[in-house]
């Protein structure tokens, strides 16, 4: 079979990290947030376009989330096998069939598969990077990798500063199929990179055995895995009694999928080592509500200001702009220190003083008021992407970055369809101010969740060291 390569180059004249390996690495990582991003102020347009209202359009941001949940740990598994090449080439490359798909799309439904398309096309990015990262930690022997991971929430975070403007700029100027039409050439220009710039595998001109790699890949637990997360996914979507079944379903998988993890040679998602790293189950939990608070912000924020304030999608926009400004300039001033408990505490506190901010705001609200909401989420922002990224590095099994960095975004995601479902509950038919403070409630309940789990976790000041 192939042997495992988490980017290894086998070039060894050069002492630091490989540059050449950073342009891939950050296009394929900010394909996922630009989608996340550049949606928020396409959901009203949609609506009006097809007759939509906000608790169905909801769906475009829950179908890439669901996508990406359950794909992010399998590709990361996958890259931890074969190396992130050649699922980073293929990943993308759905990424420019997606486009093409939403940009034809002649109803809701049929955008709504293009978004999941979207999420798989999305999966590879992240892990592929925190693979091509510790396969240069090991060619190098130097385990520093605070300048790249920031160099890739920086990415990140520039690409969520461009996402609501370009988004706004799009629409203004092609309409929403515009929005969709983006992808075609981002993947592209990611899949000439990887081919350009990505290490290929050793051996990778042998054939794997059918027995073995399917014992590496374990089928069965990514089974039971993708029946556990759907379920509850699905139920998160439009969170209701009356679909009570989802939970009962979503917890005989879990059942199972824990049976058979703990029983498998080569589990999917080692569940007796994830078990007994108590410090990476709390990152994962952190990551979760984080989310909830983040995707609530970026999606309610944005219909109401649009809906209920009356701004266009492209000043919708341009008043997310400060958040992420101030999230570039956090994450450059303290993204070389590797503590994170610190950047955690200050997160913690960011987000519930915005919380408490979009309390006061009604559609008289001064626009500085609005202006002054996103400008504090931004030291949220730049410190808690960048916290739980290195936290994750530093606890996670060195043989399993890459699924373990898959399964900060699963958690993730989940806290972000957490969001969506509030957003729409609270919302209904539309984004108006009274649904605006409910949701704010919500968020506020999570951050102080956040909050807690952060003060109780004493081994975050061991993390980097």
């Amino acid at each position: 079979m192939t042997e495992p390569q988490t980017g290894a180059i086998p070039r060894t004249d050069t002492p630091g990290f490989d540059r050449r390996l950073l342009p891939p690495m950050m296009l394929g990582s900010v394909l996922n947030p630009i989608n996340s991003t550049i949606i928020s102020v396409a959901l009203v347009p949609i609506g009006a376009a097809l007759g939509a209202p906000a608790s169905q359009t909801a769906w475009l941001v829950s179908a890439l989330y669901l996508a990406t949940s359950l794909g992010q740990p399998i590709l990361g598994r996958l890259i931890d096998i074969f190396g992130p090449r050649r699922l980073f080439l293929l990943s993308t490359s759905l990424v420019g069939v997606a486009g093409v798909v939403g940009t034809l799309a002649p109803n809701l439904g049929v955008l709504i598969t293009a978004r999941v398309l979207l999420g798989f096309g999305t999966c590879a990015g992240y892990p592929a990077a925190m693979a091509l990262l510790r396969g240069e930690a090991e060619r190098t022997g130097r385990n520093n990798p605070g300048g790249v991971l920031t160099a890739l929430a920086v990415a990140n975070q520039t690409i969520a500063v461009v996402g609501p403007l370009l988004g706004g700029l799009l629409i203004a100027v092609g309409g929403w199929r515009a929005t969709f039409a983006l992808n075609v050439p981002l993947a592209v220009a990611a899949v000439l990179l990887g081919l350009w710039r990505l290490p290929k595998p050793a051996g990778a001109g042998r054939s794997p055995r059918r027995g073995r790699l399917a014992a590496e890949l374990d089928l069965p637990g990514m089974t039971l895995f993708a029946a556990m997360l759907v379920t509850l996914l699905l139920f998160l979507m439009n969170a209701h009694l009356r679909d009570w079944y989802l939970l009962v379903m979503c917890a005989v998988a879990g059942g199972l999928f824990t049976v058979r993890e703990l029983r498998a040679a080569t589990p999917f998602i080692d569940l007796r080592v994830l078990g007994g790293n108590t410090p990476l189950l709390a990152t994962y939990g952190r990551a979760l509500v984080a989310y909830v608070v983040a995707y609530a912000f970026l999606y309610g924020f944005s219909q109401w200001t649009e809906e209920s304030y009356g701004l266009t999608p492209f000043h919708a926009g341009l008043v997310q702009v400060p958040m992420f400004l101030v999230a570039i300039g956090v994450s450059v001033l303290t993204g070389r220190r590797s503590g994170v408990r610190g950047k955690l505490l200050v997160g913690a506190a960011g987000q519930i003083v915005a919380c408490l901010l979009i309390l006061t705001l009604t559609e008289t609200s001064a626009l500085w008021t609005l202006l002054l909401v996103p400008l504090i989420f931004g030291v949220p922002q730049g410190l808690n992407n960048l916290a739980l990224q290195n936290s994750v590095y530093f606890q996670a099994d060195p043989e399993r970055t890459a699924s373990s960095a898959g399964l900060l975004r699963t958690f993730a995601y989940i806290g972000s369809m957490v969001a969506s479902s509030a957003t729409a509950a609270s919302f209904g038919r539309r984004a108006d101010t009274a649904g605006l403070h409910q949701l704010a409630w919500v968020m506020l309940g999570a951050g102080a969740l956040y909050l807690l789990l952060t003060v109780l976790d004493r081994t975050l000041g061991r993390v980097g060291k």
